[in-house]
């Protein structure tokens, strides 16, 4: 049974006098169920199971003598133990001199597995207190699927233990680009590479972890980048000291590590297991103030069948609205930009068509769109990071108006940039970009010399009639 293999019970906290001294009941006698075991700030839920490793078969409390024999399920397999116990020709059990009791405590719960040795007491935990009562007097140890250890006190009939452990902490954080920092959220672009780590506080005595992530449709997992630093990375349960699982899961989950019994059993004190990967801000991410989260959960204990709270990182991204107006602030369409991320020279940012004036940043691979045009005099933009700066530039202004002369900033911040327009006409907000139409200016040849052909034939016409009236005259 798995349930016995981790050291998730106790810890054999008190040092043998001469012999055990971890079992030390009244002294009316040793196997006349006068014993119990009482553990404290146990988890609720969690199955907690005693061993009796060596019988009491006598004691003097004053003289701190006491008087062990193996149990018989247990009695071929502590004669192979010697770095842990000696037995002397009477098959009397003491303890040797600076061997550790946790080790030894570890090594009993996986024989007891592979000897199919059952607990003499088997208790679910209903509340944060578990007590074995009525058992024979003796050496025992405690597991429980919680993968902890627990403290012994030995002086009385009546011992106490101490769950020492909660369930195993696990912390999930992103990378902030901008400083470097870890923590719960980020801010990223579209097409930008975001880096995640979760940290598993690991106990001695840890058994069936299994961690489980979960990104949301705005992150694309890069598969090949997760890693547990300093372990061994296996292609399945029998290589290595995990192994990562990203296909044929039913869960919901993006990706799976398992860690290996055999790597778990190697820890001795309270370990951070560390686990790295990066997931690309793809083109379903979600805008600000919408998220794109990523959690993750552990699962533990006998067949990983229970679970930690969920940690969770949150990676914002944000909209830009553009308004182009003229110096009336009323809204004109047939202008035509490029976004760039300086403001002379730099690089041209890819941007792909989405809807008519909608756009988004490209991803690596995509082949952008020419330029972006208005509808309406207006653009939107989404997929920037915050505390950067964009650069739009105006390659062609709206027929009959003048050209911008330079690009115009994009300064992002932590937050949208959103316009108001009503009735056609710019409120406020957003990134207003105004044109100026140039003026009507004067030509030559025109009406100034049709005057004069005008006059003069007048003059003409004017002086046929008076030659006429005077010939009339004359007659």
């Amino acid at each position: 049974m798995k349930l016995f293999k981790k050291l998730a019970g106790m810890l054999l906290a008190t040092i043998m006098v001469l012999s055990m001294s971890t079992v030390a009941f009244a002294a009316q006698g040793t196997n006349d169920n006068s014993g119990s075991i009482t553990i404290n700030n146990a988890e609720e839920g969690h199955i907690y199971n005693a061993y009796q490793i060596l019988v009491l078969e006598s004691y003097n409390t004053e003289a701190k003598a006491y008087s062990y024999k193996a149990n018989s399920d247990w009695a071929d397999w502590l004669i192979t133990q010697t770095q842990y116990v000696s037995i002397d020709d009477q098959g009397y059990v003491t303890w040797v001199k600076d061997a550790d009791p946790a080790a030894f405590a570890k090594a009993a719960l996986a024989y007891a597995e592979e000897a199919n040795i059952n607990p003499v007491a088997t208790k679910t935990a209903d509340g944060t207190t578990v007590k074995f009562e009525k058992l024979n007097l003796g050496y025992y140890l405690v597991d429980t699927t919680l993968g902890t250890l627990c403290s012994l006190d030995t002086a009385v009939s009546d011992v106490e233990m101490f769950e020492k452990n909660e369930q195993p902490p696990v912390k999930k954080e992103v990378k902030e680009d901008s400083t470097g920092n870890w923590g719960d959220e980020n801010t990223a672009e579209i097409g930008q590479t975001v880096e995640f780590r979760s940290t598993i506080g690991a106990k001695p005595g840890a058994q069936g972890y299994v961690l489980h992530d979960v990104m949301s449709a705005g992150l694309t997992l890069d598969p090949d980048s997760i890693e547990a630093t300093g372990l061994k990375k296996g292609q399945d349960a029998n290589s290595g000291d995990y192994h990562v699982v990203t296909t044929g899961l039913s869960d919901g989950c993006t990706f799976e590590v398992v860690f290996h019994q055999s790597y778990l059993d190697t820890i001795t004190t309270n370990t951070d297991i560390v686990v790295t990967y990066s997931a690309v801000v793809n083109e379903n991410a979600q805008v600000s103030p919408s998220a794109n989260p990523n959690k993750t959960t552990l699962k533990y204990g006998e067949d990983s069948e229970f679970e930690t709270v969920p940690s969770e990182t949150k990676t914002y991204t944000f909209k830009v609205d553009v308004v182009k107006t003229d110096d009336k602030d009323k809204v004109l369409d047939g202008a035509q930009f490029k976004l760039y991320d300086a403001k002379t020279g730099g690089n041209e940012i890819a941007l792909v068509k989405v809807s008519d004036g909608v756009y988004r940043l490209a991803k690596d691979g995509e082949t952008g769109v020419e330029y972006i045009t208005t509808v309406n005099g207006q653009l939107e933009i989404k997929g920037f990071d915050a505390n950067t700066n964009y650069y739009l530039e105006e390659t062609k202004a709206p027929d009959g108006y003048n050209k911008l002369a330079e690009r115009v900033e994009i300064a992002v911040k932590n937050a949208n940039l959103e316009a108001s327009v009503s009735n056609d006409t710019w409120q406020s907000g957003g990134v207003h970009i105004v044109n100026k139409a140039g003026d009507l200016l004067p030509t030559t040849g025109g009406m100034g010399t049709t005057i004069l052909y005008i006059i003069g034939g007048v003059l003409v016409i004017g002086a046929g009639a008076v030659l006429i009236i005077r010939r009339r005259t004359r007659k």
